[in-house]
């Protein structure tokens, strides 16, 4: 298993911009202290999601910044990247075969089956919800909350973040039902000034 060194996993989605540049808002983030990110662009095919990867790499190189392309284990080995996030349908081990016993490979779960199966197969993180109610989540059912959240923390040892509509105010709730720390998606994309949202996370949640 690989360390996971951060507490706060940023979420990409571009389509939240209004028209700013990935790579520009993803600099104003890592500047202030963002530690992690999950390129997450689904509308993008390889080709295009590559090109968007090797356009961000340089600021998460210039910021040591961790980083995993979502959903595509090619793209994650040619951008080089940190390792891959997966998709619910996605397999750990054929992650791991393909980049290697250094790559950090996280999945994306909803159930505590789901979350026990992922740690057998190699899993290094897992990423639960949605916890809240949040509009990027509807497809994924209603919201399942800390109750849930706290038995799938309690049935692996590998780290859980919470996802789905976690907000500053809510992340020491879910560190406190047994997350090791959160993934944001809107709270950070449409954040105005990413220096204020970065503090008010890292307060809560004791260190990025």
């Amino acid at each position: 298993m690989n360390i996971v060194d951060f507490r706060l996993l940023c979420i990409t989605d571009r389509t939240l911009l209004a028209g700013r540049k990935l790579d520009d808002v993803l600099e104003g983030l890592c500047a202030h202290g963002l530690r992690a990110v999950m390129l997450r662009e689904k509308d993008l095919g390889e080709d295009a999601l590559y090109n968007l990867a090797v356009k961000c790499r340089p600021v998460f190189e210039r910021h040591r910044v961790t980083w995993t392309v979502n959903g595509s284990i090619d793209v994650a080995r040619r951008a080089g990247a940190a390792g891959v996030h997966l998709t619910a349908a996605q397999d750990p081990g054929g992650a791991r075969a393909a980049l290697g016993a250094g790559a950090l490979v996280g999945k994306s779960v909803h159930a505590k089956g789901e979350a026990e199966e992922a740690e057998r197969a190699g899993a290094d993180f897992l990423v639960f919800g949605p916890v809240y109610a949040t509009p990027s989540k509807v497809k994924y059912g209603p919201p399942q909350g800390l109750g849930k959240l706290g038995e799938v923390c309690a049935a692996v040892r590998i780290p859980v973040f919470a996802v789905g509509g976690v907000t500053p105010d809510c992340a020491g709730e879910c560190v406190a039902a047994g997350a090791r720390g959160v993934a944001a998606v809107s709270a950070l994309m449409t954040a105005e000034k990413p220096e204020v949202i970065l503090a008010r996370y890292e307060y809560e949640l004791g260190k990025l």
